[in-house]
This record gives structure tokens, C-alpha cells and sequence, in this order.
């Protein structure tokens, strides 16, 4: 998939996920550990920790998308198999050392550019985290979430306890977090946790794909200031302090962007804008 776009890209190496382009300005990672359920270890979190950083960095890339390989699973979490067995061989295995970012280097990543999630399948535990913390995340109907820590004798460390707070209330988030039960795609729906439910299972990725293809077509300048107002908003308590730390850190170079002198020209012009690679 993607052949015929960035062909010239040099990403950072990922033993355990694939790296596309399906079009033009898009980034698409697929986790592939079908055979684990698309969990992810110590060592693919850095890896793609890494990636995330080189999209940020790479002008040519406006979006991101993340899958994972198959049709049963998104991904299941941490790989508690690997994890047992460091707990069995090492002094204090739980103090190893993961990226801030955690999960797949997205659960707890703020980032510069919009991450979308693809879920195709059940996403437990840090796998349900990164949705959690996911831009915009549409699931196959098939799809299904839990947090399902405490019942192996630990607990949800990716950051998506307090972001599930955040986006339900502490009852809704109570009645996930504490039971560990599963729910549909259609209640993480009703619940507005994801953004929308895919006509089918083999559908999911391409709807997600024209998703991104709509937020690739935008100024790439305002979308990054745009979602930092968003991510702002959601952190910060206050929400006029949160307008004034994206407004205070943004808006003046905004203004002086080719993007910004380029989009209010072409809307003079009544034109279609011809967008070049963000500077933010």
C-alpha cells in the first residue's frame, strides 16, 4: 500500500511494524504481531516512540494513521507473557525504563501532528489507551474495548485512567476502570470515546484513510495550532489559560507562515491554496 507515495522517506526502523504511505501526505504504521494480538513490549514502544517524532518532524507528512495487522485485534495491551517473564528473571523489572510517550509511543504522546487511530479489532489495555489519546479514532463494528489490568494483578499505566476521567466522569469511568468489562464499538460510541463506527470490518481502515486525506487537504500550519488548542484545552484546567498558551506560543509565527500569507491569498483569489510543508 502507498508505493507511489514518499518513496524517498527514510523512517526509523521498526522490527515489529510496518511503515506505508496509502496517500499523499499520510503515515501509516501497522503493528505487526498478529500472532500476539498486536501487543507491544518495551522494545517496539521506543521504536515507534521513534517513528512519531520523525513524523513530527517530516514536512512532507501532515497526518498519521495507526492499525494494527489482521482482523482480531487492534492491539491487546502490553505483552504480559514478556512481562512475567522479566518479573520472574530480573530484581525490580517493573522500574525498566519505557518511553514518556508509553503504549506504542502514543498513549501518552502530545506530539505536533494529528494521530488516527484505525481499530480493527479489540483494544485492551494500553491498546484501549491509545484511543483514549488518539486525534480521531474510527472502529470496526467489530471492535471492542477494556481496561482489564486489575484482573492480572496490576494496572492500566498508560495514562488512560485519568483520560477516561477526563472525557466520562468518574462514574462512567468507575463502571469501566473497576469492573474491566468489554464494550462495543456502539457504546464507545454513545460514549463518545471514538469518533465513529466503520460500515464494516474490512471498511475500517479505508474510511480511516479518507479521514485523514480530509485533514491532509488542510493547512498543515493550521491544523498543528489548531490541534494544540484542542490538546490545550483538555490538559489545563482553566480554559482561558489554555487559549493563552497556545495563542501566546503560536500565533504570531502562524501569522508569518507562508501557509497563512498562501491560504488568505488563494481565498482572495477564490482558488484552491497550494500548501507547502509546515515550519512550526
Amino acid at each position: 500500500m502507498g508505493d507511489q507515495f514518499h518513496q524517498d522517506l527514510n523512517p526509523p526502523s521498526c522490527d515489529e511494524a510496518a511503515i506505508s504511505y496509502p496517500a499523499q501526505h499520510v503515515l501509516l504504521v501497522t503493528i505487526t504481531r498478529a500472532k500476539k494480538m498486536n501487543t507491544t513490549n518495551q522494545k517496539l514502544n521506543w521504536q515507534l516512540d521513534a517513528v512519531w517524532k520523525w513524523f513530527d518532524d517530516e514536512p512532507s507528512l501532515r497526518v498519521a494513521i495507526i492499525t494494527g495487522e489482521g482482523t482480531k485485534a487492534f492491539c491487546a495491551g502490553s505483552d504480559l507473557i514478556e512481562i512475567e517473564a522479566a518479573q520472574k528473571n530480573k530484581d525490580r523489572p517493573w522500574e525498566s525504563v519505557n518511553p514518556p510517550s508509553a503504549s506504542a509511543g502514543l498513549a501518552r504522546r502530545f506530539g505536533k501532528k494529528p494521530v488516527l487511530v484505525a481499530v480493527n479489532g479489540i483494544a485492551l489495555g494500553g491498546g484501549f489507551e491509545i484511543v483514549l489519546n488518539s486525534d480521531i479514532a474510527i472502529a470496526s463494528p467489530a471492535a471492542q474495548f477494556s481496561l482489564p489490568e486489575p484482573s492480572v494483578g496490576v494496572y492500566a499505566w498508560s495514562g488512560g485512567l485519568p483520560r477516561l476521567v477526563r472525557n466520562l466522569g468518574m462514574q462512567a469511568a468507575s463502571d469501566i476502570a473497576l469492573t474491566g468489562r468489554r464494550i462495543s464499538a456502539q457504546e464507545a460510541l454513545d460514549l463518545r470515546l471514538i469518533t465513529a463506527i466503520s460500515k464494516s470490518p474490512e471498511s475500517c481502515l479505508r474510511e480511516t484513510i479518507e479521514k485523514a486525506k480530509q485533514v491532509a487537504a488542510i493547512s498543515p500550519d493550521g491544523i498543528i495550532v489548531t490541534r494544540a488548542a484542542l490538546r490545550e484545552a483538555w490538559e489545563t484546567g482553566s480554559v482561558e489559560r489554555a487559549f493563552q498558551i497556545t495563542h501566546e506560543a503560536y500565533f504570531e509565527k502562524l501569522m508569518k507562515s507562508a501557509n497563512s500569507q498562501e491560504g488568505l491569498s488563494a481565498f482572495r483569489e477564490k482558488r484552491k491554496p497550494n500548501w507547502t510543508g509546515s515550519k512550526l
